[in-house]
């Protein structure tokens, strides 16, 4: 299992990799035909604005640990370990009742925006946004995970320790 998943995390790293280099080269394509040729490529901004929000949220999906994200767990911090477990499962719970609340009035929206189309590109903009849900689906099905974890073996070790 754990095979498996360091292949997906690379396969999720390389996705994330690519998209970045597709970005820096679009937005190289979109210096140059500014102001190399004086006759800016329209569809370069939307392709890069595209792509900007596909690294965001499939990155955020994927890529990004939860132990990176920025925390303020002053109060956290405070408490002993049995409290601490205790707040770790109702917040990772409430966050995943929450946005299993809202996929499908997420995907309704987003499915709504299939008949509207970017401006240069004409890609629809359901296609666009569709990695949102994608991302959705990744932060609720790792808050359970980590309710799971959090109940069959509780804190790791280093959980709340001093960084």
């Amino acid at each position: 299992m754990t095979v498996i998943l360091t292949w997906l995390r690379r396969g999720a790293d390389a996705i994330g990799a690519l998209l970045m280099l597709a970005l820096f080269a679009t937005f190289l394509l979109q210096i140059f035909s500014r102001y190399a040729m004086n006759s800016p490529f329209g569809w370069t901004l939307e392709l890069c604005l595209l792509l900007w929000v596909w690294i965001v949220f499939f990155g955020g999906a994927f890529i990004v640990r939860r132990t990176d994200h920025i925390t303020f767990d002053l109060l956290y911090l405070a408490v002993p370990k049995g409290p601490r477990r205790l707040m770790a499962i109702v917040s990772s719970l409430a966050i995943a009742a929450l946005l299993l609340w809202s996929f499908l009035p997420t995907w309704d929206w987003i499915d709504f925006l299939r008949i509207k189309r970017s401006a240069t590109l004409r890609i629809p903009m359901r296609d666009i946004f569709s990695v949102y849900m994608i991302f959705l689906a990744a932060v609720i099905v790792g808050c359970l995970w980590r309710t799971v974890t959090l109940l069959r073996r509780g804190l790791d070790e280093d959980e709340g320790a001093d960084a």
